[in-house]
């Protein structure tokens, strides 16, 4: 009878684990054919020289060494860098301000988290033609706005080498914010309420409950959103694109636009992939050091 039970629990178990492979598999092999085989072949593809047409050369490490005495190259990993340090903190701190306003009692807040969560399902072709418009230098409402406050030489934004990646991060952040002020709403809902009256009660005002009690309780989401915000940063590529096209100039070519142009542009898939692992390794690097810190904040509450 004990044999009988261990045979039929066996079984069971085998059943169970085979109806939880057939859900995952779908996903599995389709990361198999449409990630991980394509980022194998990038490393491999790193030290090598081909353009597509002709036969592979293995050249060892010179794709690496090439793109680094490339001027573009290290330019295009400063501007990566400075676009998503202000893009991820502008972004954050936006959409965190919203989720605690719209969070209270307020009339039409449906709406306005509606409108607010609009730009980020917003079509990015249309969402850079009206933002090219808007920062047009001479005829720009933008600059016609500056221009009657006082200000006689407003910035060129996006024809403008100094302005153009500021402009950029103007925008990823309006369109950003939204979703991630759904992140949030959704963690300041599951905060009790009872902590803000027990807090009350002991004479703490908006600020000290803050960041006493909204603060350290959001700490998972917030994780989560900095990570997201850190790897889109890093790997944008389709506002870029429509906006500026790397330019004026190189002004505003980062890594993502510099593999591309590499690999559709020059034909030069070596130093394209060589450029795209560099990439990888920087982002995978900031995702690591954030799940450090994050454990090390957690176990500090």
């Amino acid at each position: 009878m004990e044999q009988k039970t261990k045979t039929v629990k066996l079984k069971l178990s085998t059943r169970n684990t085979l109806v939880g492979l057939s859900f995952i598999l779908p996903n599995f092999i389709g990361f198999f054919i449409f990630i991980l085989i394509p980022v194998i072949f990038s490393l491999i593809l790193s030290f090598m020289e081909w353009d597509g047409f002709n036969p592979m050369k293995f050249i060892m490490f010179e794709n690496f060494i090439t793109i680094f005495k490339d001027r573009v190259f290290r330019g295009a990993i400063w501007k990566t860098g400075y676009y998503s340090l202000f893009t991820v903190l502008l972004s954050l701190s936006a959409s965190l301000g919203l989720a605690v306003l719209l969070n209270k009692k307020l009339v039409g807040k449906g709406f306005f988290r509606s409108a607010i969560f609009f730009p980020y399902v917003a079509s990015i072709v249309a969402v850079s033609v009206v933002w090219n418009a808007l920062f047009q230098k001479d005829f720009g409402p933008i600059n016609g706005f500056l221009k009657m406050i006082g200000i006689a030489k407003p910035p060129g934004w996006t024809a403008s080498v100094d302005w153009v990646i500021p402009a950029l991060i103007i925008v990823s952040v309006w369109k950003n914010m939204g979703y991630f002020m759904i992140v949030y709403l959704a963690a300041l809902q599951d905060i009790p309420y009872s902590l803000y009256e027990a807090s009350t009660i002991d004479g703490a005002n908006k600020s000290q409950q803050f960041f006493s009690i909204t603060f350290p309780l959001l700490a998972p989401s917030t994780f989560f959103v900095l990570m997201m915000l850190t790897i889109n940063s890093f790997k944008i590529f389709d506002l870029v694109y429509m906006m500026t096209e790397g330019g004026p100039g190189n002004a505003s070519t980062m890594l993502s636009q510099y593999i591309y142009n590499q690999a559709f542009i020059s034909w030069n898939y070596g130093k394209a992939s060589a450029a795209a692992m560099i990439l990888f390794l920087i982002v995978g690097t900031i995702t690591v050091l954030q799940f450090k810190v994050e454990k090390k904040w957690l176990s500090y509450m």
